[in-house]
């Protein structure tokens, strides 16, 4: 778990089958103080577990009633062995951590469920503006004007396979069509797309 990179997040899902306890004592750093019951053996090996990979563990984080922290259920026992961990430095990703009451599985195991919210990075403005060509230019006579170009160009009526063809007839054309309307560097509240 060590090799995994720090932009990569990690969930760890599990039944763990320990008991944290609801008291921190010591685990400061992994167990959020909200928990239910009493620490046993395999509490204290997940705690160290999650202290030695640079772990939280999610359902410990959030004060919930006692529905939402037992997610083992039986007859006999209701107890809270199920965990989600994540990476500590991802702890604010975790926007919420519990069991939906009621919804047990065929194992007795209540479903434990985590919100994660997570921000996608938006491009920056500067990253859009890509020259645009001018057609709100365009006016009869420099349509005249890029017709002759376009007729006298040779390149676009080059021989070969059809991409290499399209790709040198797109580009001429677009060149023909900066050099007479202009760009616009800008952005555009219309897109009025490529013609051709």
């Amino acid at each position: 778990m060590h090799q995994v990179p720090p932009t990569e997040k990690l969930f760890i899902r599990g039944d763990f089958n320990g008991h944290i306890g609801s008291t921190t004592c010591g685990y400061d750093e992994v167990h959020g103080g909200f928990s239910f019951g009493e620490r046993n053996g395999g509490g204290t090996l997940l705690l160290d577990f999650a202290k030695a990979f640079g772990l939280v563990i999610a359902n410990s984080s959030f004060l919930k009633r006692e529905d939402h922290l037992v997610t083992f259920q039986n007859a006999v026992a209701k107890t809270q062995i199920d965990y989600l961990l994540l990476k500590r430095s991802d702890r604010g990703f975790c926007k919420d951590c519990k069991v939906i009451p009621g919804e047990i599985l065929v194992t007795r195991h209540r479903l434990l469920v985590m919100d994660v919210g997570i921000m996608v990075k938006r491009r920056k403005m500067s990253a859009r503006r890509r020259p645009r060509v001018r057609w709100g230019a365009l006016t009869k006579d420099k349509a005249q004007e890029l017709e002759g170009r376009l007729s006298a160009m040779v390149a676009w009526r080059s021989s070969g396979d059809a991409s290499a063809m399209w790709s040198t007839t797109t580009d001429s054309r677009r060149e023909a069509a900066r050099e007479v309307l202009g760009v616009l560097t800008g952005i555009s509240s219309k897109h009025k797309g490529d013609w051709w």
